[in-house]
Order: C-alpha cells, then sequence, then structure tokens
C-alpha cells in the first residue's frame, strides 16, 4: 500500500508538474511568435504607406526596378502585381517578374483592398508575413503592392526560448520532484502505520498506538483509533465473559434454546435456536420477541408462560418453501416479589421475570410419517382400481357372462390388462425399493450411446407411427462411450421417450440427441407435447406424482418412472433434468461421465 499511495502520489504531482511547464514554454514561444507576426505587419503597413506615398511610373519597367529595390532596402521583399495575377517587379534577387501571383492576400486585396497572410512561400521554402493592398494609379488599371517578410528569425528565437524553458523545467522537475517525493514518502508511512494499527485492532490486538508527530488530521485520526480500540478491548472482554458462561450452561445442548424478559425482549438465545427458526444470532439478542420470532403460536405460548402459566407445549410449523416442525416447551422463569410493594404481613408470592422456550427438531420424524402415509396411500389407490377391475369382470364371467361368447373374451383381456398393470406396478415398486436400499446391482462399463439411443428409438418409432409423430435423432457417429449400465441406461431414455410419446399431440415431434463437452456426455429428449407447469415441474420425479393423473392411467402408467429414471441417472453419478412451458413441449436431459 505504502509503495503504491507513494508512486501514485510522487507522479501525479511529477506528472502535473511536467504538464505546467511544458504549456508555460509552448504558451511563451506562441505569445514571442504572434506578438512578432503583429509587429511585422504594423512594419508592412507602414512600408505600404510610404510606398504608397511615393509611387513610380508602373507602365516604365526600369523606373519600377528602381522603385522596388529602394524599398526593398528596408528589408522587407516587395512585389508589384497587375490585376491579372502577374508579376510586374520583384525586389528578391533572382525572383521570377514573369508569370500570375493569385496567392491568398492577392486575391484578398483585389478584392478588399487590401490583405493579409502568414504562409509558407513556395519559391523562398520559408514562412512569411504578407501584406497586400491594391493601389489605384491616376493612370492605368490597379496594382497591387505586396510587402513581406520572413519569420526565421522569430523562429530562431523561439527555439532558443524553448530550450531555455526546457532547461529550467527539467531543473525546476528535479529539485521539485524530490523534495515531493520525500513528503511523500513520508505521507505514505504515516498512512501505512495508520492502517498496520487498524489491522491490529481487527485482529483482536488492542494495544495502542503510539503518538504520531507533527499534530495534524493523521494524529487526531490516530488518537481516535487510540480511544476505539480501548472502547472495542472493553466490550470484546465483557462480550468474551458472557460468551463463555453461555457455552458452559448450553454448549452440549441440540435443542434450541432463548430466554425471554418480561418485557417481551430476547435476552439470550444459542446457536440451535437461531439455526432454527434462521435467524442471526448477532441481531436477534435484545430485540422484541414479536420482531424476532413470526409465528403466532409460539408468541402465544410466550404470552401465557409471562402470565404464569406452566406446562406449555405445542408443535410449530416454520418457513414457507422449506418447512420444518419443531416440538415446543414454553416455562415461565419465576422470581421473588418486592417486599416493599406488598404489606408486611402478606406473604411473598412469585411473579414470572421471563421465560424460557425449548425448541426440538421434529421435521425428519414427521416428513417420516408423512412420507409412510403418502406411500400407503398412493400404493393402495394405484392397486384399487386394477383389483377393483379384476373382482368386478371376474364376478361378471362367474355371473354368467362366461357363457356369453360374444363378451366373455373381452372381459378377460381387461383382467389380463389389469393384472399386467399389477405386476408392473410391483415390480417398479420392488425396483425403486432396492435402489434406494442400495441394492441395486449396477455392472459400470463403456456403454456406446449411438446403440442405445437407436435400439430405443426403434421401439419409440412403433408407438409414435401410431399417433403419427415423428421420431429423430442426432447424435454424432464419432461420440465417445459413457461409464454405466448400459440396460439400466435404455430403461431411463425408453421410459423418457414413452413419456414423450404420451403427451405429444398426434402430429408432433420428438428429438433424441447427445452431445460430448469435456468430460461429460448430455443426452437429451425433446418434445413438442403439452408442456408441463412450473408448479408441477419440481414434484414430477416424485413417487405416483402425475400431472395428468387421468391421461397416465389411462395409458397404463405407474406413476414410478420418472422416479425410478431419476434415481437411475444418480447412481450413475448424473442429474435428471427437465425445461419445459406449457404449450411448447418438455426437454429432460442427462448427463453421464465419459469412460476413461
Amino acid at each position: 500500500m505504502r509503495a503504491k499511495l507513494f508512486w501514485k502520489l510522487g507522479l501525479t504531482y511529477l506528472g502535473l508538474l511536467l504538464v505546467v511547464l511544458l504549456a508555460v514554454g509552448l504558451y511563451s514561444s506562441y505569445v514571442l511568435r504572434r506578438d512578432y507576426i503583429r509587429s511585422a505587419d504594423d512594419h508592412l503597413a507602414s512600408l505600404l504607406a510610404l510606398a504608397e506615398a511615393r509611387p513610380p511610373a508602373f507602365d516604365r519597367p526600369p523606373e519600377l526596378r528602381a522603385w522596388t529595390d529602394w524599398i526593398g532596402r528596408s528589408g522587407a521583399r516587395v512585389t508589384v502585381i497587375d490585376s491579372a495575377g502577374n508579376v510586374l517587379a520583384d525586389s528578391s534577387p533572382g525572383a521570377k517578374t514573369a508569370g500570375t501571383a493569385l496567392e491568398p492576400e492577392v486575391r484578398g486585396a483585389l478584392a478588399n483592398g487590401s490583405a493579409t497572410s502568414v504562409r509558407r512561400s513556395a519559391a523562398l521554402g520559408a514562412i512569411l508575413v504578407y501584406h497586400a493592398v491594391t493601389y489605384r494609379p491616376p493612370s492605368g488599371p490597379p496594382v497591387v503592392i505586396r510587402l513581406s517578410l520572413p519569420l526565421a528569425e522569430v523562429d530562431r528565437s523561439a527555439e532558443e526560448l524553448q530550450k531555455k524553458v526546457l532547461t529550467a523545467s527539467l531543473l525546476i522537475l528535479l529539485v521539485g520532484g524530490m523534495i515531493s517525493l520525500a513528503y511523500f514518502r513520508k505521507l505514505a508511512g504515516r498512512i501505512e502505520r495508520l492502517t498496520r494499527f487498524a489491522h491490529q485492532i481487527a485482529e483482536g490486538d488492542f494495544r495502542p498506538l503510539a503518538p504520531d508527530l507533527p499534530r495534524d488530521e493523521l494524529s487526531a485520526l490516530a488518537s481516535a483509533l487510540n480511544e476505539t480500540a480501548a472502547r472495542m478491548d472493553r466490550s470484546f472482554r465483557s462480550l468474551t465473559s458472557e460468551r463463555n458462561r453461555s457455552a458452559a450452561i448450553l454448549g452440549s445442548m441440540v435443542e434450541g434454546v432463548a430466554v425471554i424478559d418480561a418485557q417481551e425482549r430476547l435476552v439470550f438465545s444459542n446457536q440451535a435456536f437461531s439455526e432454527s427458526l434462521n435467524l442471526d444470532p448477532a441481531e436477534i439478542e435484545g430485540r422484541p420477541v414479536i420482531e424476532v420470532v413470526r409465528n403466532s403460536d409460539l408468541l402465544g405460548l410466550i404470552r401465557r408462560a409471562l402470565r404464569g402459566e406452566e406446562g406449555l407445549g405445542a408443535e410449530i410449523s416454520v418457513g414457507i418453501i422449506q418447512q420444518r416442525t419443531f416440538s415446543l416447551s414454553v416455562a415461565p422463569v419465576q422470581a421473588l416479589e418486592a417486599r416493599s410493594l406488598a404489606p408486611a404481613s402478606a406473604p411473598l408470592r412469585r411473579e414470572p421475570s421471563g421465560a424460557v422456550v425449548v425448541l426440538h427438531d421434529v421435521t425428519e420424524l414427521r416428513l417420516l410419517e408423512r412420507v409412510r402415509q403418502d406411500f400407503v396411500a398412493n400404493v393402495s389407490h394405484e392397486f384399487k382400481t386394477p383389483l377393483t377391475a379384476i373382482q368386478g369382470f371376474a364376478e361378471t364371467l362367474l355371473g354368467g357372462a362366461l357363457e356369453d361368447p360374444e363378451h366373455n373374451r373381452r372381459f378377460l383381456e381387461i383382467i389380463r390388462d389389469h393384472a399386467a398393470r399389477l405386476a408392473a406396478l410391483t415390480n417398479d415398486l420392488l425396483k425403486l425399493a432396492r435402489i434406494e436400499a442400495g441394492k441395486l446391482q449396477v455392472e459400470l462399463g463403456p456403454v456406446n450411446l449411438l446403440e442405445v439411443i437407436e435400439r430405443c428409438a426403434e421401439v419409440t418409432v412403433l408407438k409414435a407411427s401410431r399417433k403419427q409423430i415423428a421420431v429423430e435423432t442426432d447424435v454424432p457417429a464419432n461420440l465417445p462411450p459413457v461409464r454405466g449400465d448400459a440396460s439400466l441406461l435404455r430403461e431411463v431414455l425408453q421410459n423418457l421417450l414413452d413419456n414423450a410419446v404420451q403427451y405429444t399431440p398426434a402430429g408432433g415431434r420428438i428429438k433424441v440427441s447427445a452431445a460430448a463437452r469435456g468430460r461429460e456426455a448430455t443426452i437429451t429428449v425433446e418434445d413438442t407435447g403439452i408442456g408441463i407447469p412450473a408448479i408441477d415441474q419440481e414434484r414430477i420425479f416424485e413417487r405416483f406424482y402425475r400431472v395428468d393423473a387421468g391421461r397416465s392411467r389411462e395409458a397404463g402408467g405407474t406413476g414410478l418412472g420418472l422416479s425410478i429414471a431419476k434415481h437411475i441417472v444418480e447412481v450413475h453419478g448424473g442429474q435428471l433434468r427437465v425445461e419445459s412451458e406449457v404449450g411448447h413441449g418438455s426437454k429432460f436431459s442427462f448427463s453421464l461421465s465419459l469412460a476413461a
């Protein structure tokens, strides 16, 4: 930090100083050049006034040349140009007197009477200041008299000035840089000292910082940090003592424990209590319990305990998305009433000074009970329909329909179909039980996904053709093998394809694709079916859960296929996922590790 701040301040100061010095040098050169051009223009204007006062005979070349030489002895170059742009005379030795000269100042003089310009002369190869005026002789056409002075002298002066400014700038930069860097180095050192002290406080070391000189804002900051450290030391000692006392009492308890005072404020809670109600332990102590606990049953029991009732208990549920169940016990904390508040002859009686709340998490127990009840109810419901059908048609046959050749065969086929459904349901339940018990036999090895997908697609095409559903596969021929059990993977894929056929309307499309990314291969089954509502997408992998129970039972489904598929994929180390939108189809996908 010190080096970074030091170089930031130092280089910033040096950069600003360098920019200022360069700006001064450039501005000085600009001012010198501007003043020289202004002076040269004034000088040329004076010469033009003198030339106009003693004009020659412009139709006599010898007299005109003598006149231009006379003007040229002032140091300025004079050129006489007629209105057509032809050069009549020029004081510069070796200058051409023929040709045209329609430079900007000449055109300006012919148009406005006078004009000035600063430009490079093509004939002389130097920058000159030009001043031209239109002169109208008593007889003859008007002519343009143009005078010019070179800027070579001012360029030399500007160059010398820039050298002097550069030398002075380097000297000022060197001296100022050394002074500023020394100052910034000292400043950065003081800031680094305060930074180390702040880290020292954060780590629990509250030893004070030695006084700092000179007395300025940084020394005031150091004093404020010393005072802060002293206060934090006192608070830390008090909190440490309280924490050790609480830890000694409640450290071994797994139940959530909280103490509420007579003003219904939460004065203590252990970690288990905070975790049970998803609260932050650092923010709840000392606050009113009504702000911390948002459960009306718990608040009601606390208030009853504060009124002196004993033996209070109940079960409460907490949470919306992930609900948890707790067995709750609340007991009042009794304290002797002050003797000064009662008559001397009156017996001492106890008044609650607070309440103790104990929470015991029974979520898993209630969940197991509910799972058992749901499982028994679902299995009973699933068995009831086919058993009722078998019993009813069997009684119908025994009642005389056995002799009816028109209906007895159909009744027997119905009995056979329901018996097959019972067998499939039983097999699925046994398979699911083995998977959940970890007893499913899995023979892992290299599996060719292309073969698995082609075999499942062939079976699906026969089922889909009855509904005029197109089945497409998109599997690269060079797809590497995955690590898994071929028969179990076929079962997963076939289940997904059967569901796609079942829930896709006639004329729809089913697509099976696979692709390898990194060390995994992803298999996807996509259809254009009715879709799955978002509220059902998290539950479709539960046992016996159906989005459309009527359609599923009509097709002979057991409601266990997706649950079995999910467990098989998880046995292979993958995860079965679903993406769906009602009316726009569904997409199931799962990933498998590539074979080594």
